[in-house]
């Protein structure tokens, strides 16, 4: 167990941010509650938002780029939002050393400005549909900040878009939804549930919202990504109007959906272990490192490091430009060379060492299991790709198991209570209440409504309010 991160049985935050320090993903920053991503973080990130970014080019979505700052009037418009964003808004009231005239604030998501900018492209059916995605950071003033997690600025994509029927609309969100879950699954070995949120849980002014709910080694849930149904709400509230085909003038029909570095840390959470970060492959900066090994100097720099470097360069164009590299920290002693890489989550360590090179083998570990395993070096260009995959794959499915393990179907309160204290995780159960019961069940528990899961249609008794035909709900503590 490594000396420099607590334990996630004794101290679970600790361990997190122990386990971001080490492997140097992130640092907090001077201004209260926001964070800096350091180059290791950053290249996770931008491996994320490749595959993201590929999806929603392939379903037709087109990248854009709007301001920063929002006129507050904006926000004032749709009246729903405002309530659910106000508390969070950092506002800007001078600038050039003179007072604005209307104070501005810093966008804590797109959804106004780029309505108006909407109302001035859209005249006609024609025109329709828009389907723009942003990549950027957004600022929302958050009281109690955690790396990742929640911080007050942070790094997202947000897609808006607009349709000429509610059919499409909504067939846009489940859509995009799906490409999440999708990303999160294959990419990410996250296996999470995608639902719709429950009323007390809407992005204000959404007129629905889906959600993919993933399940943390601590039991917790967290929200993982959104896809919101807009309605008209914001077509009305900036006048996004266009003459149908019938020559009658409609509002449009929006949606807008968001992933962000977030999802960082729900890989740290989901994978990572007591000794560091493990990283799926997919994601991970570093796939394979090389290590040489030799106490003959002579050895090492003359055949077993030019072996180690023919060895990168055959690998490399096999997983992609710069995903395998070779140690030459040779000042540390393998032990520490081993352990350093194992703390930042890289996927596959290969050994060569002197034994190793005249058998013609190399020495592979994998860092989610410690499994070894000799690799013939003729063959690592098979070898290699197949083990890496079989690293996702376990991870996924240890995820799974987890949640699995850790999630109860209840049919009454006390139940409900009783497991909740006594184990956490997730709870099913027949749900039927509006806020007002799910205010009263999460100041008695914590627990809030994490979904009602797309993939079960049951009905049956509310667990609550022992209403008929209530929906399956998935309830956990989150963050």
């Amino acid at each position: 167990m490594a000396r420099n991160i607590t334990p996630k049985e004794q101290d679970y935050s600790q361990w997190y941010l122990d386990v971001i320090k080490t492997a140097e993903l992130a640092d907090y920053a001077p201004v209260r509650g926001c964070m800096v991503i350091r180059p290791t973080g950053y290249s996770i990130w931008e491996s994320i938002q490749k595959y993201f970014d590929e999806a929603f080019k392939e379903t037709g979505h087109v990248n854009a780029y709007f301001p920063l700052l929002i006129p507050i009037s904006f926000l004032e418009k749709e009246a729903e939002h405002v309530e659910g964003f106000a508390p969070e808004c950092a506002v800007v009231t001078h600038a050039g050393g003179e007072e604005l005239e209307e104070p501005l604030v810093i966008r804590p998501t797109s959804e106004t400005v780029i309505g108006h900018m909407y109302s001035k492209w859209v005249q006609s059916w024609r025109d329709l549909p828009i389907l723009i995605n942003q990549w950027a950071n957004v600022m929302r003033w958050e009281k109690r900040s955690r790396l990742f997690l929640r911080t007050s600025e942070f790094l997202w994509q947000e897609g808006h878009t607009a349709h000429a029927t509610r059919e499409e609309a909504l067939e846009e969100t489940l859509k995009m939804l799906e490409v999440y879950r999708t990303i999160m699954t294959e990419i990410l070995a996250l296996p999470v549930i995608a639902g719709e949120k429950s009323e007390g849980e809407r992005f204000p002014g959404a007129e629905n919202t889906f959600t993919c709910e993933a399940m943390m080694s601590d039991k917790k849930a967290l929200q993982s990504g959104t896809s919101h149904f807009m309605g008209q709400n914001f077509a009305k509230a900036f006048e996004i109007q266009f003459q149908n085909q019938n020559l009658d003038l409609e509002y449009a029909w929006t949606t807008s959906w968001g992933v962000s570095t977030r999802l960082i840390g729900a890989l740290i959470m989901t994978h990572s272990d007591n000794d560091g970060l493990i990283l799926p492959p997919r994601v991970a900066p570093v796939k394979v490192v090389i290590m040489p090994i030799s106490k003959d100097e002579n050895k090492l720099n003359n055949s077993i490091l030019p072996s180690a470097m023919e060895l990168a360069n055959r690998l490399n164009n096999v997983l992609g430009s710069r995903s395998v590299v070779v140690d030459t920290e040779f000042h540390m002693r393998p032990g520490d060379r081993f352990f350093s890489h194992l703390q930042r989550g890289v996927p596959l360590r290969l050994e060569l060492g002197e034994r190793d090179l005249e058998q013609g083998a190399v020495l592979a570990v994998r860092r989610d299991n410690r499994e070894k395993m000799l690799l013939p070096i003729s063959d690592v260009e098979n070898s290699v790709p197949v083990i890496l995959e079989q690293i996702h794959n376990d991870l996924y499915t240890r995820a799974l198991n987890f949640r699995n393990d850790n999630t109860f179907q209840v049919s009454d309160f006390s139940e409900f209570k009783s497991i909740l204290e006594t184990n956490g995780g997730f709870i099913k159960a027949y749900f039927a209440g509006g806020v007002a019961e799910e205010k009263k069940i999460k100041e008695e528990t914590g627990a809030t409504v994490r979904c009602f899961p797309l993939e079960d249609t049951s009905t049956g008794k509310c667990f609550f309010t022992g209403k008929d035909n209530a929906k399956m709900a998935i309830f956990a503590r989150s963050y």
